[in-house]
């Protein structure tokens, strides 16, 4: 069976940023990757070079920022007063914050605190990365239509393994 809209794919993979730096693996101690195909769940790159491959495919990616995470846009890092974080919250570089903003909410990263001026980030911390895959299918199979109405695989059932998206229904997204 190929991998086209409406099939739950099972994968895994290892991903390496620009620098060949190791930044994600499901083959050493993480899980293997379950999506839906065709509903933008991955990101676009791999979900382009995934579609037509079948169980047992083995295939390196390369995936441009574009087709990532986004080139860095410069214009998503500012500077904030002090005064909005939590009174006496010790504020340091690499701290990361759900913010609001006009544009709804972000994710940010504080870069740097100066007196009662903090500067933080809002790109995603892999933004402007190219970034290589290394993926292997393990299983391609019909979603089923509760996973294509949620957006997800709910189990990964011909392996008889949780997909982790889940939380093996321990708190997870509520959907069993």
């Amino acid at each position: 069976m190929k991998i086209s809209k409406d099939h739950a794919v099972l994968f895994d993979y290892e991903v390496r940023n620009s620098r060949s730096e190791l930044l994600d693996s499901s083959t050493q101690g993480g899980q293997p990757m379950a999506y839906v195909h065709g509903y933008a769940s991955i990101i676009p790159g791999l979900e382009k070079a995934l579609q037509g491959k079948a169980s047992g495919d083995q295939l390196d990616v390369i995936v441009p920022p574009v087709e990532a995470y986004g080139l860095r846009d410069e214009q998503r890092m500012g500077k904030v007063d002090r005064s909005i974080f939590p009174e006496g919250a010790e504020i340091k570089p690499g701290m990361r914050f759900r913010a609001t903003s006009q544009h709804g909410a972000d994710n940010v990263v504080v870069v740097a605190v100066d007196g009662d001026t903090v500067t933080v980030d809002a790109n995603h911390p892999l933004a402007g990365e190219t970034l290589t895959f290394n993926v292997t299918v393990r299983d391609v199979r019909p979603a089923t239509p509760e996973e294509i109405a949620h957006g997800h695989v709910h189990h990964a059932h011909s392996h008889g393994e949780d997909d982790g998206c889940c939380g093996g229904n321990s708190g997870g997204c509520g959907c069993h």
